[in-house]
């Protein structure tokens, strides 16, 4: 998995969308994380430099100099909507394998610092996972007063957007369960067609609790 996109959340103040996408393919799994790990991962992506270590670069540097190395992070499970992850860690000092259980926004805020890979298994992108049209899965280009923005985003990230509202046909504000299963599915495409991903995922733990797919 790589990290192909980091946006606030429209849903949940001070909450961030980080999307994971399969290389060379074109799913995608939404993760909601934190506002603290979205800087330290946006810090991270932007080689942006603090002037003092972050947690995640203090639990870097802890591992290193007590001989430990991270190997790989793994997306290891989803249980009602929530994600959990491992840290899988070498002990260079005797070539022992440690399993860490480990948020998955901490596992990757400190595996980029590691530069190690991230994997998740087949189930998981099947529940919770979105599957992108070719044409949606194209990158644009950037501009620079774009990069600009991005490189001000990770120093200043607290930005917290009010909660979206779901309205209803006659415009009052409703909930998710309140539509149909046809209703979520039409949105849920319309959301990825849009790119919002943290709509889509929010849309599709609504289908995952009726069981739909």
């Amino acid at each position: 998995m790589e990290i192909v996109g980091l946006s606030s959340s429209q849903s949940q103040a001070g909450s961030f969308a980080l999307i994971l996408g399969e290389e060379g393919r074109l799913r995608r799994l939404p993760i909601i994380i934190g506002m603290f790990e979205a800087q330290a991962i946006a810090l991270e992506i932007e080689r942006i430099v603090s002037s003092r270590p972050v947690t995640h670069d203090l639990f870097k540097s802890f591992a290193q100099n007590f001989h430990f190395t991270l190997q790989e992070v793994i997306i290891s499970d989803i249980r009602d909507g929530i994600f959990y992850a491992e840290m899988i860690c070498l002990d260079s000092r005797d070539g022992r394998i440690i399993t860490i259980d480990a948020r998955p926004s901490d596992a990757i805020a400190i595996g980029i610092r590691f530069k190690v890979p991230i994997y998740t298994y087949e189930s998981i992108i099947d529940e919770a996972g979105i599957v992108l049209s070719s044409s949606e899965a194209e990158t644009p280009n950037i501009s620079e007063e774009e990069e600009k923005d991005t490189e001000q985003e990770a120093r200043h990230i607290v930005r917290p957007d009010s909660p979206a509202q779901t309205t209803n046909i006659h415009g009052r504000p409703t909930k998710l369960s309140d539509y149909t299963d046809e209703q979520l599915e039409s949105m849920l495409g319309e959301a990825i067609e849009n790119e919002d991903y943290e709509k889509a995922a929010t849309i599709r733990d609504e289908l995952n609790k009726r069981g739909k797919s």
